[in-house]
């Protein structure tokens, strides 16, 4: 940290980086408590322009005044709807219309055939954004609770946008709360010292403040846009990553306070020997995230510089905060037990982990084998894995009021019956289109969009006519997405229509496709340039190609004993369609991380010992700090489950369970293992594959034993 000069200097210099940081968290703090404030969770934005649904939207426009969202509610009674329930709604309906942002005049309640419901449609305009959760807030106290058997519940479009809306509101607090917590609870167990846990939980801390205050500047001036799931991740992400690069620096460092005497020489040992490593690290995850810029869906692009800012961040506070911290603390930072200088070799301080080490070389073929066959026989239940566009009902883990309503829409109505899939066609065409349209399987009916009503004339705006077609199932449904899209193929045919799709189901079935091309591209492109990070810090081919081999395995792995998990664990319907693009980009970005801090404590060690006792040597030093690392990791990712979300459920099981199996299976046994029966050969072809040192001579020999 500060060369050779005195040891006042290098105090002195040591307090100014943390006085000049600890300003910079102040000011920057309290933005970590603004993101909800920036964030927007309209689905609709999220899509490519290219999009049909999106081309819809603009059409739509001419045929309304204002854009609407629907709010659907919904009233049932299992006896039948009584003439006093009639009244009430007839009552709150007139209310409903007088609240601001909803668009009058109301369409009349809409009666079930069998007399058991009642549903009355509210259109709130759609430039009211993040408010529309309010204007359902109050539709909800206007309704009132359940009484006298008669159930009201809010659903439609704008129901769910509410109750989404609601559950990334409370984002902040609870999931702050929850990952601070369970990485203190670590840190603890891992350093047995009630002093050394406070310099990374600081240092992750003012992370995330400082990242907090990027962010929010970057939405808050429309450069990115926020939405709760990027704000979700960033939370667990750059408190878990950190924590990673903290335990790497303090490990080191632990082990160069053995060979010197003063701190300061101490730590910019460990500063030299540990932060190619960190740093190598944080840019294969931050170009990893990058990478998602290519993807054709806002909302993926968003997350992409949201994510890497907050790694950005937390690179510059681990590798300048955190070392000036533990500076100032020196030996006493490690209470009680601290390190003295003892010159004792590194391995001395990792008695099992050398252990492991022995075991790897006594069997080192045996054990990769074993390790890649069970690995690949995890990878087999992707099959069961069923990704696909989860339903409004599957959406939570906790049943909301919009869920309540969709199914009682469900049982009295044609599900779509609220959010219809809207074709815009020719005039000269309308009548043959709905005639198609009708005849699609899942269209329960077809009717001309008029302002006057249903028994109006159709509106024709510029030579074109809006047709509704409310879908036998719910809007959110496969059953409705494989009836849109029939509905696609069957319209898109008529001669001169240029029919054009749109609708709340349009847009889940765009965003899916969005998100199958998002995964075809974007995958293939993060693997080119993690190995390319790999290639110039291992300086070799062979090496890179195999840890990344290992990392697809192990993500192979990962996806089939999720799938596993959901299904018969969590009872979870599927995975959405984002979930295998968002756990790759996660799970090898950060999966790599590991065998980068192995591998390049190997090639440094490999150096000066030969490969196969460089191989046992990284591994027995850095096993601990990375397992541990792994378990912060994959602890704070777990911390997602506290939010009633499956999609963020399933990513956050997802990246624990990976990053677990990744640390504990991958790093500990097959990758060293492979490197040790491969011999320096692993770094061809660079120098270091060439030499053939005493450790590799004796490695040899005992092949030929075998």
């Amino acid at each position: 940290m500060a060369g050779g000069r005195s040891r006042w200097t290098a105090t002195l210099v040591a307090v100014v980086v943390v006085l000049g940081w600890l300003v910079v968290g102040g000011l920057a703090g309290p933005y970590s408590g603004k993101l909800g404030d920036v964030a927007t969770n309209d689905n609709a934005a999220f899509l490519p322009a290219d999009a049909e649904a999106t081309r819809a939207q603009d059409l739509a426009a001419g045929f309304v005044e204002r854009e609407t969202t629907p709010a659907l509610v919904v009233y049932e009674r299992a006896s039948g709807i009584t003439p006093a329930d009639q009244e009430r709604i007839r009552a709150e309906a007139a209310r409903f219309a007088h609240l601001p942002g909803v668009v009058g005049p109301l369409p009349p309640p809409i009666v079930s055939q069998d007399r058991q419901a009642v549903q009355v449609i509210v259109p709130i305009d759609a430039a009211e954004g993040e408010q529309i959760g309010a204007v359902v807030d109050q539709l909800r106290d206007i309704a009132g609770a359940d009484r006298d058997g008669l159930t009201v519940d809010v659903a439609g479009p704008a129901g769910l946008l509410a109750d989404l809306i609601e559950v990334f509101t409370a984002i902040d607090g609870p999931l702050l709360l929850v990952t601070l917590v369970v990485v203190l609870v670590i840190l603890l167990i891992v350093y047995r010292s009630p002093v050394l846990w406070v310099f990374p939980l600081l240092a992750a801390g003012m992370s995330y403040s400082l990242a907090s205050l990027v962010v929010y500047l970057l939405a808050k001036n429309d450069v990115v846009k926020l939405n709760g799931q990027a704000q979700g991740i960033l939370t667990v992400l750059v408190f878990g990553a950190g924590t990673d690069y903290a335990l790497l620096l303090i490990a080191r460092y632990r082990e160069e306070l053995h060979r010197h005497e003063r701190p300061w020489d101490a730590m910019r040992a460990a500063w030299k020997g540990a932060a190619p490593a960190i740093i190598a690290s944080g840019a294969t995850v931050i170009v990893s995230l990058l990478c998602l810029l290519l993807s054709s869906l806002n909302s993926n692009r968003a997350l992409g510089p949201v994510s890497a800012v907050g790694i950005a961040a937390t690179l510059l506070v681990m590798l300048t905060f955190l070392p000036a911290l533990l500076m100032l603390g020196g030996r006493w930072a490690f209470w009680p037990r601290r390190p003295r200088l003892d010159h004792a070799d590194p391995r001395t301080e990792h008695g099992i982990w050398g252990r492991i080490a022995g075991f790897v070389a006594r069997r080192a073929r045996t054990v990769w084998i074993v390790t890649a066959v069970v690995l690949a026989a995890l990878a087999l239940g992707v099959t069961q894995l069923g990704a696909t566009t989860l339903g409004q009902s599957d959406l939570f883990t906790q049943r909301t009021d919009s869920v309540a309503g969709q199914e009682v829409i469900a049982r009295h109505y044609p599900a779509g019956t609220g959010s219809p899939a809207t074709i815009f066609t020719n005039q000269a065409a309308a009548e043959q289109v709905a005639r198609v349209a009708q005849g699609v399987p899942g269209v329960s009916s077809v009717q001309p969009f008029s302002r006057q009503g249903p028994t109006g004339s159709p509106e024709v705006v510029d030579g074109r006519v809006q047709l509704q077609a409310t879908l036998a199932d719910p809007p959110d449904s496969n059953g409705a997405e494989h009836a849109l899209r029939e509905l696609r193929v069957a319209v898109h045919r008529v001669p001169g229509a240029d029919a054009v799709i749109g609708g709340f189901t349009a847009i889940n079935v765009d965003t899916a496709d969005a998100s199958t091309r998002d995964r075809n591209v974007i995958i293939p492109v993060v693997l080119l340039v993690i190995a390319v990070i790999l290639a110039l810090l291992l300086r070799a081919l062979l090496a890179p190609v195999l840890l990344i081999a290992t990392v697809v395995l192990s993500f192979l792995a990962t996806l089939g004993l999720c799938a596993l998990i959901f299904r018969y664990v969590l009872d979870f319907p599927g995975v959405d369609q984002s979930f295998p693009l968002f756990a790759f980009v996660f799970l090898v970005a950060l999966g790599i991380d590991y065998n980068i801090f192995l591998m390049s404590r190997v090639r440094e060690e490999s150096v000066r010992r030969g490969t196969r006792a460089g191989v046992l040597t990284g591994l027995a030093v850095t096993g601990g700090v990375i397992t541990s690392a792994g378990i912060v990791l994959a602890a704070t990712f777990s911390a997602l489950a506290v939010l009633p979300l499956v999609v963020l459920v399933e990513l956050g099981v997802a990246v624990a369970a990976g990053v677990l199996l990744d640390t504990i299976v991958v790093r500990s046994l097959l990758v060293p293992a492979l490197a040790y029966d491969i011999g320096p050969k692993v770094w061809w072809p660079g120098r270091l594959s060439r030499t053939n040192r005493n450790g590799d001579r004796a490695g040899t020999e005992a092949d030929r034993a075998r």
